[in-house]
């Protein structure tokens, strides 16, 4: 819960979501369990308010961000779900993405780019959804019934949340809706041939609106009955969530989320680029039915908070992830080592699904503590790698930075990132901006008209500023280093290697 008039953060609560791995590559959540987390939330972070003093009739509107591309299709006549949601990363959808590159002139990945923005791959929720279509009998049941719905989180969300098999309400936003692979990004519309091409049903998609609006009221289920009748009124998917709670709102500014792996976005405007350099094109956000559309260009990073959890659960070298901070700090350089993560292959600028990780540039001086640090500098390298490539696609060199995500509290990591891009990373002292990005959408929503989106009316948040700190000759010797130790990491596993079902 935030003040809209100071962006200050007021309350929260967090319930860590289970994930299922039924398969190898598999991945899955239970519908109704985040369902549960997100009433469980509600429900103590009022109680916090309540112990502050402060009255929970204030809450003024309701904002909705989720991980986008997750799959789920329900009943509309039980509320029930007809399978557990299909995660982003799963990748049971590689040979229904082979199957459908046949049908492709000249197998070509990128052939509707220009349509969605977005590459055939196993990340997007049409293939998702296909895969659910071919294999699970429930769900062609209810679609010949009728009784099928289709949605990303948000949409099973805001369904449930208005009143579910009671008059719910159906929808998602363009930030989410540009995910699908279903989505025409200029006419923001569903793309009937899209549509026929996967061989989807257009009637079982929710209605697309935009990403600041009141969608319907909160149906009650607090025990105080204190949110009944208020608006759900913002809608968008994680990254751009972290965009607008960022204020990222002018042409070429950038924010980096550091998390699992990192999701680089910059704004573009109003204009759609398509990138030369493995970048994906998204919606931004729409924040207002009579509103421009924005556009971002993407870049996504496989590994980054992850290669710490593999030092740690993998190596056994630390024993909290806190400590690789520590240890990288004593070492204060790599002393030449380099370390690729290439765990699952190459992602964004290289799509190379054969690379393996590698630590290479050992001698007997190296130890623990230069493993740590180039670890922490593989993460900042691969975010220079899709800067550099924002920077070409755009022309427009970014001047800053602006950077979240659980990663973003290591000291060393901030530093270094700034040393190896030579531009200032400037980090909010609030960590949750994707939390507020929904916040401002919903409060900014017409009819709710409490939050202010002018520039000249944002509070300027306090900020953490890292500034370069070795002179920039270094910086790009480090950089070629790395670069020829990324050639080295391609190319192992040479037998058809079982493609990361990533864009090539």
């Amino acid at each position: 819960v935030f003040n809209a008039k100071t962006a200050e953060l007021l309350s929260h609560h967090q319930v860590e979501i289970q994930q299922k791995f039924p398969k190898e590559g598999w991945v899955e959540q239970e519908p109704k369990e985040i369902l549960k987390s997100v009433h469980e939330c509600v429900e103590r972070t009022c109680e916090k308010l309540q112990q502050l003093n402060i009255d929970i009739t204030n809450i003024k509107a309701i904002g909705v961000s989720n991980q986008r591309e997750t799959t789920v299709v329900w009943d509309k006549t039980t509320g029930e779900p007809l399978y557990n949601a299909i995660v982003w990363l799963d990748l049971r959808t590689q040979s229904t993405v082979e199957r459908l590159l046949k049908r492709i002139p000249g197998k070509n990945k990128a052939f509707f780019k220009f349509k969605t923005g977005l590459p055939l791959s196993t990340y997007f929720s049409a293939v998702k959804l296909r895969w659910l279509l071919d294999n699970v009998e429930e769900i062609r049941q209810a679609v010949d019934d009728g009784r099928a719905m289709f949605g990303t989180i948000d949409s099973w969300l805001i369904w449930s949340l208005t009143g579910g098999k009671n008059g719910g309400v159906h929808c998602t936003d363009v930030t989410n809706a540009s995910r699908t692979m279903l989505f025409n990004i200029h006419s923001l519309e569903w793309d009937p041939e899209l549509c026929q091409f996967f061989d989807i049903p257009i009637e079982i998609l929710p209605k697309v609106r935009s990403s600041s609006e009141i969608y319907g009221l909160m149906v009650c289920f607090l025990k105080s009955g204190a949110l009944t009748g208020v608006p759900i009124s913002g809608c968008l998917g994680d990254q751009s969530a972290a965009l607008v709670g960022q204020m990222c709102f002018q042409d070429g500014q950038a924010k980096n989320t550091y998390g699992t792996g990192c999701f680089l976005l910059c704004n573009t405007g109003q204009k759609s680029v398509f990138s030369e350099h493995g970048l994906l094109t998204t919606i931004a956000y729409k924040l207002g039915r009579d509103k421009p559309v924005c556009y971002a260009l993407e870049g996504s990073v496989a590994i980054a908070g992850a290669v710490v959890r593999w030092l740690r659960d993998n190596l056994g070298i630390v024993k909290t992830s806190q400590e690789v901070e520590k240890l990288a700090a004593e070492a204060g350089t790599s002393y030449g080592c380099y370390f690729v993560p290439a765990f699952s292959g190459l992602y964004a600028p290289y799509w190379e699904p054969s690379a393996r990780g590698i630590i290479c540039g050992l001698t007997q001086f190296t130890n623990k503590n230069h493993i740590a640090f180039a670890a922490l500098e593989a993460v900042c390298f691969q975010t220079r790698e899709i800067l550099d490539a924002i920077n070409k696609d755009c022309g427009i060199p970014l001047s800053q930075l602006q950077v979240d995500g659980g990663m973003t509290t290591n000291k060393v990591l901030m530093q270094l990132q700034s040393d190896i891009l030579c531009i200032p990373v400037v980090k909010p002292s609030m960590p949750e901006t994707t939390a507020l990005g929904a916040a401002m959408a919903a409060g900014a929503a017409e009819g709710v008209g409490i939050w202010s989106l002018n520039p000249g009316d944002l509070t300027a948040v306090t900020c953490e500023r890292f500034e370069p700190q070795i002179n920039p000759e270094e910086s790009e010797f480090r950089y070629a280093r790395w670069k020829k130790a990324v050639m080295k990491s391609m190319g192992w596993e040479t037998s058809e290697a079982p493609s990361n079902g990533k864009p090539e």
